[in-house]
């Protein structure tokens, strides 16, 4: 046992014995270089910052960006090269050498260290590289992407080792990217050809770019791998913007839905020309406006995120209270009329519009999005689906489906459909008809409100937002069938996919007119829609 302690005992010596004289080589070679810093002409300083960046030391960094800020000075009792952040006329120093803090000094004794640009690019050049050794994957990619545009040999040879130890799968694609890119320009026919399949892996129009020169080149191979890598690139962007547009119809289609389920309940199911609609999906925008500012106003920022939440239930109770006061105050007089509901409504939109306008003004309202709902997701390199829309699609599809399950399985649910069936025997069975027509109502124009929850989301809020989205809910009801949710559903997506994927050839307005002209050939064959309800309900 003894010995097993004596033996280490003398490794630890042995250790701190070989470790102290390397340590001390490496000072000695950094401060070498970081003296040089302070000479008078430029190359020398380049020279000298070159020297600090091939030591590999982390300490290099701070001093290059420091003198490429202009926070690199001399002390002139001493001489000594340091770090310093000046306030006023004093300067906060640290000694680069050993990161300690090396008191303050006034600015007189100080002699900053100048930069010309042509050193400025350099030092930006060296912080990059020793960059690539930093332990942070997001640094090291961009010093990858930074040392791709310097195509000089060393830097060439620092990527090469970069790419050698490097273990991030997304640092490594950019460093073999860099490397090829840099071997595109070699007068060796096989480097060329190597460096064109290297970047087969990356279809982006970046290569594309990068591999148009050699699209002429001398050699017959590397024009093929040219020509195939442009082909590969090409395909892969048509795919891309084709997902990219059915994504966007899908999300388009999502907003339609929203606004159109209540629309389904209120005119599909009642038979009520409601035009006050859109004005519930503003209601419930402006809703989720008041409780956004209601959470900057008295809530800690921390908690901010869960605004959105909140306004849901809030803008149904909303627009479904304003729904169920219309509909005893207007509509009920009104049933069986539908030429005077049109009118009535159409009057109550637009007071409830210069209502809305008094209360906020007419400039349009921004809602913020929570920091759960900000970003993108790359799903693949150029396909970029935002958070929003994405929430937008889930968020939809939950409101369809607890619909369905309310008016399926919920007693409510049972009673609206015996009274839009057979209002006279619902009545004599002791549901109270009119009643039910107010919730009914109500769901409907709640639903809408929470349809401008979601649209405030991806645009501004304006008195006018309604109006934007009410003929085309109309659109969806028609088409998809009369009191149809399923319908809805169809409808919504159908011509949400339709008026993205005509866009790009018609224009957005054209591709509208197109898609209205299509929906008014399809009702003369179909008048009832896509889902037309059967049995003695529709027929009635």
């Amino acid at each position: 046992m003894r010995c097993v302690r004596l033996l280490q005992v003398l490794f630890v010596l042995l250790a701190l014995g070989a470790g102290t004289p390397a340590r001390a080589a490496d000072d000695s070679t950094f401060s070498s270089a970081l003296a040089g810093l302070a000479a008078d002409g430029f190359a020398e300083k380049i020279a000298a910052a070159e020297r600090l960046a091939g030591t590999g030391d982390a300490r290099a960094l701070a001093v290059l960006r420091a003198m490429e800020s202009g926070s690199l000075f001399v002390r002139k009792s001493d001489g000594a090269v340091l770090i310093g952040a000046v306030t006023g006329r004093e300067a906060a120093l640290t000694d680069p050498l050993t990161g300690a803090d090396a008191g303050t000094s006034p600015t007189r004794d100080l002699t900053k260290i100048t930069v010309n640009n042509a050193l400025r690019s350099a030092l930006a050049g060296l912080a990059a590289r020793l960059d690539l050794a930093s332990p942070d994957p997001a640094r090291r990619l961009a010093a990858a992407q930074a040392a791709a545009n310097d195509p000089s040999p060393e830097a060439v040879a620092l990527l090469k080792g970069a790419l050698a130890r490097e273990t991030d799968a997304g640092v490594k694609a950019a460093l073999s990217a860099a490397v090829a890119r840099s071997a595109l320009a070699s007068p060796d026919a096989a480097e060329r050809l190597q460096a064109v399949a290297d970047l087969s892996g990356i279809l982006s129009a970046e290569v594309r770019f990068l591999v148009a020169p050699l699209a002429n080149d001398p050699d017959p191979a590397v024009r093929q791998a040219v020509k195939d890598l442009t082909a590969s690139i090409e395909r892969r962007e048509t795919a891309v913007a084709v997902t990219l547009n059915l994504f966007q119809g899908v999300s388009l289609g999502s907003v339609l839905l929203l606004a159109a389920v209540g629309l389904a309940i209120t005119f599909g199911v009642m038979g009520v020309i409601n035009m006050a609609h859109g004005e519930m999906i503003m209601l419930g925008a402006y809703t989720t406006f008041v409780v956004q500012e209601a959470f900057r106003a008295w809530l800690p920022p921390s908690v901010f995120g869960l605004y959105l939440i909140l306004a849901i239930p809030a803008a149904f109770l909303v627009a479904g209270a304003v729904g169920v006061a219309l509909e005893r105050g207007v509509i009920r007089f009104l049933y069986g009329r539908p030429l005077e509901t049109m009118l009535a409504t159409w009057g109550i939109s637009l007071a409830l519009q210069q209502m809305v306008r008094s209360l906020f003004g007419a400039t349009n309202k921004e809602v913020a999005n929570p920091a759960w709902m900000t970003g993108a997701w790359e799903a693949v390199p150029g396909l970029v689906l935002t958070w929003n829309r994405i929430a937008i699609v889930i968020f939809a599809l939950a409101v369809l489906a607890a619909v369905a399950a309310a008016l399926r399985y919920t007693s409510f649910g049972l009673r609206m459909r015996a009274v839009t069936q057979n209002r006279p025997m619902a009545a004599c069975m002791g549901i109270k008809t009119g009643w039910v027509d107010a919730l009914t109502f109500g769901l409907g124009s709640g639903i809408a409100g929470v349809a401008g929850v979601a649209l405030s989301q991806v645009g501004n809020v304006s008195p006018n937002l309604g109006q934007t989205y009410i003929v085309d809910s109309f659109m969806v009801v028609v088409f998809g069938g009369v009191g149809s949710l399923w319908g809805v559903l169809a409808g919504a997506m159908s011509l949400g996919v339709v008026n993205k994927v005509l866009e790009p050839y018609a224009g957005a307005m054209l591709g509208k007119i197109l898609v209205l002209v299509f929906i008014i050939l399809f009702i003369q064959k179909r008048p009832r829609g896509l889902f037309a309800l059967k049995g003695r309900a529709a027929e009635a």
